[in-house]
């Protein structure tokens, strides 16, 4: 019996982009579709605060519109990189080159692939194992079909790989893209059928290339910098993954916040500003207080960020980094560059057994 899946879903605002992220309960091995480069730390984040393992980056084509994500996935975590075998030599950095009736498997659970070919020549899909949930890139879209006018598309050849390939499948099953304009999230194969009103109904092949033909549409604004990008499977030209921050190893989390492990901190005491942003009471109380920390309350913060100094970077630290969290985003707002939330707050810093006070304290 296949494991329980963990799914996600998730958007590029910039490129109207969904990213999938599929996981297997039971061994927490999970695979990524069509990850963005811009959303690297975001997806990042999310794969490590649900504790799973990827196994493989995985794209279903070529992109125009955006860089893909996959190279930075493989080189943050170890995982392969595949798309389709049909780009041959012209793409470079991919490890996982695949063809219709080739299977990804991730812990107990797999994805399918289907070659579905027309809007470039190196399209596929990615069926789930139980059928339930289809990934179809930039084939079929959600009442629409993708534009056939560059990079070898043929309107014919989509026609053949939506009828062919993705209309026989079950009615039932789910159509997750690569994009939608319009903020629509999933569909069906039995929806798509009925009213997609390219290919749907009882639209022929000469309906559909007719449409198709007449689109007139202008070129995706990125294609020139994404295709050669994509070539590269999302490496850069310098070959240098972009740093979020060049003071220390700060993380992003999926919420968003910046943040630094406690450890680095302890070691770091004199090169950082630590902002404690407790209340006054709280400072002398079990958790006592960092060494060195300047107190300055978060609810006085936005009205005090004059009294801060911009000579070092500036952590902040709390009970448990909830408000310490939200210090870092008034900060920045107050044109703070260097800024990181300290992991965990006293609470972890405690777990740790790094050293407290619980005597006076300076002020700001």
């Amino acid at each position: 019996m296949s494991s329980e899946l963990i799914f996600r879903q998730l958007f590029d605002a910039a490129s109207s982009t969904y990213t999938y992220l599929l996981g297997c309960a039971a061994t927490r091995q999970a695979v990524i579709i069509d990850p963005v480069f811009e959303q690297h730390l975001r997806d990042r984040a999310l794969i490590d605060e649900l504790g799973l393992k990827l196994v493989a980056a995985l794209d279903t084509h070529c992109h125009a519109d955006h860089v893909t994500g996959a190279w930075l996935m493989q080189q943050a975590t170890g995982c392969r990189i595949g798309i389709s075998a049909r780009y041959g030599d012209r793409l470079q950095g991919a490890d996982l080159r695949l063809d219709d009736g080739d299977r990804v498997a991730f812990g107990q659970r797999h994805l399918d692939v289907l070659a579905t070919p027309g809007h470039t020549d190196g399209c596929i899909s990615y069926l789930l194992d139980d059928r339930s949930k289809v990934f179809t890139g930039d084939c079929l879209l959600i009442r629409g079909a993708g534009r056939c006018d560059f990079q070898q598309g043929n309107a014919a050849t989509l026609y053949r790989s939506i009828t062919g390939q993705l209309f026989t499948l079950p009615e039932d099953c789910l159509v997750f893209p690569a994009h939608d304009y319009s903020g629509r999230t999933m569909s069906s194969i039995a929806e798509e059928r009925a009213h997609n009103p390219r290919i749907g109904g009882q639209a022929d092949e000469r309906d559909f290339v007719g449409f198709m033909e007449n689109l007139h549409l202008p070129h995706p604004k990125k294609i020139d910098a994404a295709v050669p990008a994509n070539m590269r499977s999302g490496r850069p030209q310098d070959g240098k993954p972009p740093q979020l921050a060049d003071w220390a190893p700060v993380r992003q989390t999926y919420a968003g916040l910046i943040e630094i492990d406690p450890e680095w901190v302890s070691e770091h005491l004199a090169d950082v500003l630590l902002l404690d942003v407790r209340q006054e009471g709280e400072l002398d109380e079990r958790l006592g207080h960092i060494q060195g920390a300047r107190p300055l309350p978060l609810n006085e913060l936005k009205q005090r960020l004059s009294e801060i100094p911009q000579d070092k970077p500036v952590v902040t630290v709390c009970h448990a980094g909830m408000r310490s969290g939200q210090a870092t985003v008034i900060l920045r707002q107050g044109g703070f560059q260097r800024v990181a939330n300290m992991r965990g707050g006293m609470v972890t810093w405690h777990q740790l057994g790094l050293p407290v006070e619980r005597d006076a304290h300076p002020t700001v």
